[in-house]
């Protein structure tokens, strides 16, 4: 008889979105419920599929989230799976360990939360022997790897690991019990449960090792399908995977080719078609699109200098299509400096466009970056990237798009 288990991770219950509250509360407001919508999804999940265990590798709650309104309805999904027989296996991430709710719940006795010590439980089932490794983070900052105090492997079991970890460090991400595939497939364990990084990620091999990513999206840096990992233990102690498919909305950036475009009639045209495409091929039920314009148009420097407008079409046309929502529109459409004629404006846009190999330029664009970071919450100083390559390779990003806007600006101006 198999041994299965759905395995998720990073659901953020009741996360505030203050970034996407700025630009639309109506969204905010819908993503902000998501993640509850979400949860009971694969509570049902489990039910349905008459499970084993859910197992759940950190970051089950917010930072210091505090609303016993969580907690009561975190308890009440647990208690649906308690009734059930169906078991619950935790550890705490470090957004779990800010969380001032997370040691104070009362949960149903199938429920495991493991603590801050290495832990391994022993589960029998037919002629199959689980063993469950698990370890919680102390506080939010865990530098170092947490590997090295997990017990071995147990000899004629499955062993299942959970491990709340940024692997090797992925870019947006910040670093916390830090280790690599290498190391965890050297422990000799059957599966790796990970939790933190939101992107759905696997490595399979002798030692499966699963990132399940975050089942609910939060912002356009978290685009594309969310699923759970339903996990069968067959009876000769092979493993299967399932991805399934749980988020209420879907993020993504939608491309839009304006190749060979002329008239600003066609750019809404395409933009339509590819609007309505999106919600003709993705199932979820709610869409949070970015179009992102490109290919060679003479239209270019009009798109740029009038993306407010468009982004109203854009608006407008999604509200007509119905359960998609317009995050922002960008535009990478290549703009010809030829495109603008000859005289000022096209000097100066000549002498912006070789500002960022002038290191005097650059220094101070650098000098002003680095006030702007500093005047931010500490939570948002990695705004441009965690490390001085990334952050210099999106200040010169901005300062080629924010050039490239008031040259827009002064070519609209001239055609006056």
């Amino acid at each position: 008889m198999p041994f299965r288990f759905v395995h998720t991770a990073d659901i953020h219950l009741d996360s505030p979105l203050k970034s996407l509250a700025l630009r639309h509360q109506a969204l905010a407001d819908l993503i902000g419920t998501a993640s509850r919508v979400v949860f009971r999804r694969i509570i049902d999940l489990c039910l349905d599929e008459a499970v084993d265990a859910l197992i759940i590798a950190g970051d089950l709650y917010d930072g210091s989230q505090t609303s016993m309104k969580t907690a009561r309805f975190l308890v009440q999904q647990f208690v649906r799976l308690h009734e059930a027989g169906i078991a619950v296996y935790l550890i705490r991430g470090n957004h779990d360990a800010e969380s001032r709710i997370t040691r104070e719940l009362v949960f149903p006795d199938t429920v495991k939360v493991f603590g801050t010590r290495a832990e391994v439980l022993m589960i029998e089932k037919a002629a199959l022997r689980i063993a469950i490794h698990g370890i919680s983070f102390a506080n939010r900052h865990a530098p170092d790897s947490l590997l090295d105090r997990f017990k071995p492997a147990v000899s004629g079991a499955v062993n299942i690991g959970i491990l709340h970890t940024s692997l090797a460090g992925p870019g947006g991400h910040d670093r916390y019990a830090p280790c690599s595939v290498a190391d965890l497939q050297a422990t000799g364990f059957d599966y790796w449960a990970l939790g933190h990084i939101h992107l759905r990620a696997a490595y399979p091999g002798r030692t499966i090792i699963v990132m399940p990513g975050s089942p609910q999206g939060r912002d356009i840096g978290e685009a594309g399908a969310k699923s759970v990992t339903l996990v069968t233990v067959a009876d000769d102690g092979s493993l299967s995977l399932e991805p399934r498919p749980m988020a209420i909305a879907r993020f993504e950036r939608l491309a839009v080719d304006l190749s060979g475009v002329a008239e600003w009639r066609e750019v809404a045209a395409r933009l339509e078609t590819a609007l309505r495409h999106a919600r003709a091929s993705m199932a979820e039920e709610q869409l949070v699109l970015r179009p992102v314009l490109h290919g060679d148009t003479a239209l270019a420097w009009q798109i740029l200098r009038d993306l407010d407008l468009l982004t109203e079409q854009a608006v407008a046309l999604s509200e007509t299509i119905g359960s998609v929502w317009i995050d922002k529109v960008e535009t990478l459409c290549a703009a010809a400096i030829a495109a603008i004629g000859g005289g000022a404006v096209a000097e100066l846009a000549e002498m912006v466009g070789s500002a960022a190999s002038n290191p005097a330029v650059m220094a101070a664009v650098d000098e002003a970056a680095a006030r702007v970071l500093h005047a931010l919450p500490k939570d948002l100083r990695d705004l441009l990237g965690a490390d001085p390559a990334s952050q210099s390779a999106r200040v010169i990003a901005l300062l080629h798009q924010g050039s490239a806007e008031v040259m827009a600006q002064l070519a609209g101006a001239g055609e006056g």
